[in-house]
């Protein structure tokens, strides 16, 4: 299994027949002052399988500073079943993380690394800066 897209947006929404609907895409956000509250963003995340790895498997969302402090931590499991064919034998599934109130500790250059059963599958990017001479 492995992941084919990884964002981030500032909506996102999944209609009946399994289209994928994203509104404002972004990897870069801009603060007043710090910490800084992000009232809502979408980690957006499109699963990519073979039908032999159909079943449950455990996903890890870590959020990280550019230290490796880890900031915010999800952990799951997900149940991945047939869902729209991307190719003969496989399956694409479109996974949204609605996250809100995210603090923003400082201007700094962030990542959300995932994790699916236990191996490291994509970092996403989020660069944060601040006011005129704050850098990140």
């Amino acid at each position: 299994m492995e992941i084919d897209l990884a964002l981030l947006a500032d909506a996102a929404t999944i209609d009946a027949s399994g289209k994928l609907n994203i509104l404002g895409i972004f990897d870069h956000l801009s603060a007043s002052s710090f910490p800084a509250r992000h009232p809502r963003m979408v980690l957006i995340l499109r699963f990519s399988a073979g039908m032999r790895e159909s079943g449950k498997h455990t996903v890890e969302i870590r959020m990280k500073d550019s230290g490796g402090h880890e900031l915010m931590r999800i952990d799951g499991e997900m149940q991945l079943g047939p869902g729209r064919a991307a190719d003969a034998g496989a399956m694409a599934v479109p996974h949204l993380l609605n996250l809100d109130g995210v603090v923003l500790p400082q201007p700094d250059r962030y990542a959300f690394d995932v994790r699916v059963d236990d191996e490291h599958q994509v970092t996403v990017p989020l660069t944060v800066t601040g006011p005129v001479g704050a850098e990140a």
